[in-house]
Parts: structure tokens; C-alpha cells; sequence
């Protein structure tokens, strides 16, 4: 179903279960604001639809025969300008969301989330924001800490403005959305970002909302 005058996210979705992907699919576009334009069933057809389509979001399996998601990812990220990439996933595969983070995947969802997480996540993906299934997140702070994710003097030199980018950050709201409930310019908000990832020591948004999540309230 297409909307009237809404302009759908496009997405690609990879994975070895066709059945699967049949099924995201349908859930996916039910509503018109999302729209499948590619699938792939391995890295390397990751690739390639990538490159062909230009998709706004792709969501990536970590487990597939050949190429893995893994290093499919890597290669999409080297990209100039690539797609919003996010680990579709099991709870059995901690060791692999983990090295997705590092890679700087910006979404990890479970595949049995809810329909309609999965679209608010696909949608907030396209608008920048960072998505984190919470059930993801209560598994992987433990590892994050060995890795030394954990509350640092760097977070303690965050000023209140700082503070309140992080929160909503962390919440997988995208710089629009914070600049408005803060009453701030886009340019602006991106301006703080890039100084809380310098202030906390990590690589991106998704890096920083664990940090967050992991402090919980200051």
C-alpha cells in the first residue's frame, strides 16, 4: 500500500531464509511508509543491491553462507555515503552484534520484534537516529564494559546541554527530532554529537547510547 504524498524509506533486507524475508516484506510495507526494493540472501548480494538500488536503510543478518554479514558490513561502511546498516538478529549471537557495533553498525533488532518496532526502527534508521532493541542492550552492556564502555571522567565533563543531546541520543531520536525537543538547529545538534562521542571515547551514536544506557540517570 502507497500512501498519498508520503515518500517511503527504501529499504534492502539480507538474509538466507526466504521465508523470512517473504514475511519482513509483508510486515515491512503494510503500512506504505516502507518500502523493500532489493532483497539478498548473502554478503555479496549485499553488495550488489546496494550499489544498485542506493537503499536509505539495509537490514543485515550476521549468519549467511559465503560473504557474512559481518563483512558485508565492513565493506558497505568503507563506502562514501552509505546506507543506515543494522543487525537483524537472535539472542544466541552476542559475539557477532558486539563486532557489528565496533563496525559501527546503527541499529540491532531481534527477529521477533514487533511489526510495528520494526518500522519505527527502519524509520527513525532513515532519519538518522540509532536503534537499539532493548533486550539487545540488557545483553550487551556486560560486554561493552569489558571493552571498556563504562562510565569515565569524559562523561562527567559532558555540560547539562550535553547531557540532554545524550538522553534523547540514546532514545534513537535522530538530530532532527533532538533539535526540536530542544528547541535547537539541526547544525547545532550535530555540533554537540560530535562532541559527546569525542567527550565519551567512542566511535558513534550507537556506541554513546550504550554508554548511556549503561550509566542509566546522572
Amino acid at each position: 500500500m502507497r500512501l498519498p504524498g508520503v515518500v517511503p524509506v527504501r529499504l534492502v533486507l539480507a538474509d538466507d531464509e526466504a521465508l523470512l524475508r517473504r514475511g519482513l516484506k509483508v510486515l515491512l510495507e503494510a503500512d506504505g511508509r516502507v518500502e523493500v526494493v532489493a532483497e539478498a540472501a548473502d554478503g555479496a548480494g549485499l553488495l550488489e543491491v546496494v550499489r544498485r538500488f542506493r537503499p536509505d536503510v539495509a537490514l543485515v543478518d550476521v549468519q549467511m553462507p559465503g560473504m557474512d554479514g559481518l563483512s558485508a558490513l565492513r565493506a558497505v561502511l568503507a563506502w562514501p555515503d552509505p546506507p543506515a546498516l543494522a543487525v537483524l538478529t537472535t539472542f544466541d549471537l552476542d559475539d557477532y552484534v558486539a563486532t557489528a557495533l565496533e563496525l559501527g553498525a546503527q541499529g540491532f533488532l531481534l527477529k521477533d520484534a514487533e511489526p510495528d518496532a520494526l518500522v519505527r526502527a527502519v524509520l527513525d534508521l532513515a532519519a538518522g537516529g540509532a536503534v537499539l532493541d532493548p533486550r539487545i542492550t540488557a545483553r550487551l552492556l556486560p560486554k561493552m564494559r569489558a571493552a571498556r564502555l563504562r562510565r569515565s571522567p569524559q562523561l562527567d565533563g559532558l555540560s547539562a546541554r550535553e547531557r540532554q543531546v545524550l538522553e534523547l541520543l540514546a532514545g534513537g531520536r535522530p538530530n532532527s527530532a533532538i533539535a526540536a525537543s530542544l528547541g535547537l538547529s539541526e547544525a547545532t545538534v550535530k555540533s554537540y554529537v560530535s562532541t559527546v562521542l569525542t567527550k565519551l571515547g567512542v566511535e558513534n551514536r550507537v556506541q554513546a547510547a550504550l554508554v548511556a544506557h549503561q550509566v542509566g540517570t546522572w
